[in-house]
Order: C-alpha cells, then structure tokens, then sequence
C-alpha cells in the first residue's frame, strides 16, 4: 500500500474511483431531482449560476440563484432560458424535501442534499436540462450506478470463468488443457464488438431495465474471458511446477484444494492489475452500446444512452455543449481506472523495492 500511494496519479485515481462509486450508493441524496422527473418548459435550460454575491456587490454566506425566464428569438423561433436579475433571488437549501428515492438501495426519503424551496418556481440545474427537461447532473449521478457497477460485475463474472477454465487447463494439462485451449481459441475468434451489437440488438424491447442490464453483464462477460484465461493457464503452467506445489501433493493435498490454497493465489497480483485494466474496457462497451441504443434504454439512465440522447442532432450538441458530460465522465472514470491499474502494477512487482 506504501508503494502504491506513493504514485500520485494512482493515488488520485483511487480518490477519484473512492468518490464516483460513493455517488452510486448515495446517489439519490446528492441529485436536487429523480432521473425521470421532467419539465417540458424548461427544456435545454442551461446550468443554473448560483451566486454568492447580492446586488450591491456584497458577499452573503447563504448562496442563491436568479428565477429564469424563456425568451424566444425573434429570428430563429429558438427558446433561451436567461436569468431575470431584478426578480427576488430565490435561497439555496440544504436537506430539502423533493422526489421520493431510496438512499443506499433500501431507505426511502425524499430529503435531498442541496435545492431550492419546496414549492418554489425556480429549480436548481447544476449541469442544465437535456430535450426533456430532465437535470443532468441527477441522470449524471443515477446513470453512474449503471455504467460502473455494469464494468465490475462483468469483470467479475468474466474473472471466475477464466481463472477456472485457465486454472483446471494449466494444473492438469494433457486432454483436459487441449479441449480448454480449443474453446478459448474459439471465444477469441468471435469478433467481441459486433457480436455484442447482434446479440444486443436481439433482446427484446419489452424487457425492464434490470433484465437488459445482466443481459448485457452476462454478454460482455462471454466475449471477455478467453484471453484471460489463456494468460492465467501460463501462470498455472509455471506456479504447478514449484516445489510448495509439488510438496502439497506429495504430502497428500487434493488437486481441488491444491489449486485453491496454493496455485490460484499466487496470480493475485495478475488478477487485480487485469481487473483494474478491464474494468475500462466493460464500461466502454457498454457506453457503446446505449450510444448506438443497444444497451440499456429509457427511462433508466447510464452515461451511454445520455450521450446517445445528447448526441442525436449534432445542432442540439452545438448549441447546448452541457449535454456532452457524460462523456467528460467516462473520461475521467476510464482514466482513473488506468492510473489505479498501473500503480497496482507497479506496486505488486516483485523487483520494485
């Protein structure tokens, strides 16, 4: 751990990762609005300024912001939302009442961390409305308890089946690693991608959005493990042929328990830099896949379908450009993930003092 927090960049990634995935259990608390509420009359409005100082100039401990009203371009028909400084400035809250949401998955309340009155006019929009009139920032928090977890527990699920496939090839060799090697040859000849797009496609558009996304958990997790699990049958190959291993067996351990306490641990360090570095990967393609609206679908929000609702007509994007910041977040999580991951490989290193 010395090591590894003696790399800033893998330190900042871990920071980073410690604060997004603190957002997908608190979530609802953090959003000023639920991922569906919507307001038709305040579609497209921009991120809301909050102010910190009145009229006159003067610093106020109690931040607020300006009520807004739509103006329509008399030339273009196009509808702004500007701010109206003469009206009364409407106060900032902390823990106000709003939408209904469970907090950490099970507590329901409507208690929101920051917002306006309940009951006023004016709401607050830290990253401005999509087409619908939806916040941003609360899709933003909601979609990333999609868009992360969907790379972790496909990492996961792609992990177990490749450290058992490659564990069992690499300890017993002969028929059994001939017939394991012959099926990850043939899961690493299916082009991952496009395979991904046919078999999303196929899902059915009725399916609710938890069953479309372990559809795709499940899909990703397929197409990922045969590289995998030919790098784990290497490490196996050479950790069975070590003297703790051989005197395991002379000693009368179990085959079963043989890979359980002394091969399988000793590729730790090559499991946690892998799963550091694909989780990346799962959560691009799932990014993908709901920009090409294959993934998962509305209402539910993940980074992917926002970009594919934000990227619709690239006029939409020119004249809105807030809409975009999901992908600034698929960004900062992919490098994030890659700092961490390098730093974890640098840290495990056996030459690294």
């Amino acid at each position: 751990m010395k090591r590894l927090f003696r790399n800033r960049l893998a330190a900042l990634g871990a920071a980073i990762l410690a604060v997004l995935y603190a957002l997908t259990l608190i979530g609802g608390f953090v959003a000023p609005h639920e991922y569906r509420t919507y307001d038709r009359s305040s579609a497209w409005h921009p991120p809301t300024p909050v102010r910190f100082f009145d009229a006159d100039g003067k610093f106020t401990f109690r931040p607020f912001v300006f009520p807004t009203r739509a103006v329509t371009d008399a030339e273009t028909g196009a509808v702004r939302h500007v701010e109206d400084e003469g009206a009364a400035p409407v106060p900032l809250e902390l823990f106000v009442r709003g939408d209904r949401y469970e907090l950490l998955f099970c507590l329901e309340t409507d208690v929101h961390l920051v917002g306006t009155p309940r009951g006023s006019a004016q709401k607050l929009y830290l990253l401005g409305t999509d087409r619908s009139g939806r916040d941003v920032f609360s899709r933003l928090v909601y979609g990333s308890r999609i868009s992360l977890s969907i790379g972790l527990v496909a990492v996961l699920v792609t992990l177990g089946i490749g450290l058992a496939v490659g564990g069992i090839s690499g300890y017993f060799g002969g028929a059994v690693d001939l017939v394991a090697q012959r099926l990850c040859e043939m899961v690493l000849m299916l082009p991952a991608f496009y395979l991904l797009i046919s078999l999303s496609g196929s899902l059915p558009a009725e399916w609710p959005s938890e069953a479309t996304y372990f559809a795709i958990v499940l899909l990703l997790a397929f197409v990922g493990w045969g590289g995998f699990a030919r790098v784990v049958r290497g490490l196996v190959l050479s950790i069975r042929a070590r003297d703790h291993v051989a005197a395991a067996k002379a000693l009368g351990l179990g085959d079963a328990s043989t890979i359980r306490r002394h091969v399988l641990p000793a590729t730790i360090s090559y499991v946690v830099v892998s799963a550091t570095l694909r989780v990346p990967g799962a959560i691009l393609a799932e990014s993908a896949l709901s920009a090409l609206n294959l993934g998962i679908r509305e209402p539910a929000a993940s980074w992917g379908n926002m970009l594919a609702d934000a990227t619709a007509n690239v006029l939409d994007v020119k004249a809105h450009p807030w809409t975009l910041v999901p992908g600034a977040a698929i960004c900062l999580t992919v490098l994030a993930f890659n700092w961490l991951g390098d730093g974890l490989r640098d840290a495990l290193d056996p030459r690294e003092t």
